[in-house]
């Protein structure tokens, strides 16, 4: 069999990953050209390959009818809305995936791109760089009404670290709520118009479908308190970059912290604002759950390869929600 992995970096910090493909003596190939593959990158390269050990690299149908040997994908990660599942299926493609390893890293992340914008630790430091002086008030967590819109893996994870800080008033959504949270911390689940109004920071913890590309316009950041910020770590294209950009230019909203975009690399306006923190979709890009990523993606190969019953391969209702997508 061979190995093709798209993502990268891998087996940087940690090589087990490559040891474990040595061990079964397969061939593998890591991505060669460096960098986030496109659909047409991948479309010349996959032909030969029985697995992909892949990112968020977009394995669309056209690249699936291109790879005619592929038998498994396995996902660094946990977003699925860069395969295409129901393609896959019809081939008779396994996916698996990785749906507990980044959480702690993203929801830490959340937490320190929260108080940077809380207390406008990113346009100090910018302002210092460039020889200015000026120290701004701010908000603690505690004395501040936090929006989390999603409460799976990550936005538990936001919650629950939300309370070394004290008790801030949560207001939260999620298309299944989960009342038992609210036994476990103070919250109000309420609908994401409410947390648009009234929260002070909004975080963002959604898999990119038809319903929330786009969720997040003009109509909903200006629906915002003028001093609120909103960070998203979870997928780009639910908050529109270039409505953000217009609403934050005109002095509305007091900063947002973006990690995800809907082209990556990206190089748009935003780079121009001050107050808009942009992170290079490195959420999960702790050593620690990095590794434990790529691992577990790998373990998944390994499994496949030697005739193994996988471990973690993606739900059906993963696949049904694809399919209502379409």
């Amino acid at each position: 069999m061979k190995v093709l992995i798209t993502t990268v970096p891998f087996g940087e910090k940690n090589t087990l990953p490559l040891e474990m493909l040595q061990g079964t003596k397969v061939e593998y190939v890591i991505n060669p050209l460096n960098r986030k593959l496109t659909e047409g990158d991948l479309m010349e390269m996959v032909h030969d390959y029985d697995i992909i050990i892949a990112g968020t690299e977009p394995i669309t149908e056209a690249v699936l009818e291109k790879a005619s040997k592929l038998k498994m994908i396995s996902r660094v990660g946990i977003g699925l809305d860069s395969v295409d599942l129901i393609a896959a299926r019809n081939r008779g493609v396994k996916v698996s995936y990785t749906p507990d390893a980044p959480a702690p890293a993203v929801a830490e992340l959340t937490m320190g791109l929260l108080i940077t914008l809380l207390r406008s630790v990113h346009v100090s430091n910018l302002q210092m760089h460039n020889g200015l002086w000026h120290r701004y008030f701010g908000k603690r967590i505690a004395d501040s009404t936090i929006g989390v819109i999603g409460v799976g893996r990550i936005g538990t994870r936001v919650l629950n670290r939300t309370r070394a800080f004290g008790t801030p008033r949560l207001l939260v959504n999620d298309l299944s709520p989960n009342h038992e949270l609210s036994r476990k911390f103070k919250l109000e689940w309420v609908d994401k118009e409410t947390i648009y109004r009234e929260a002070d920071a909004i975080s963002l913890h959604l898999p990119l479908t038809t319903s929330t590309k786009d969720m997040i316009k003009s109509k909903q950041l200006l629906m915002m308190k003028p001093d609120a910020v909103i960070i998203n770590t979870s997928r780009g294209g639910i908050v529109n970059e270039n409505d953000l950009y217009e609403v934050m230019k005109s002095g509305h909203l007091n900063g947002a912290a973006i990690d995800v975009f809907n082209d990556e690399p990206y190089s748009g306006n935003l780079t121009k604002l001050e107050n808009c923190i942009l992170t290079a979709h490195m959420g999960s890009m702790s050593v620690d759950c990095r590794t434990r990523m790529e691992i577990e993606a790998t373990e998944e190969a390994v499994r496949f390869i030697n005739g193994e019953a996988l471990e973690s391969e993606v739900p059906e209702i993963e696949y049904i929600s694809q399919q209502h997508e379409l």
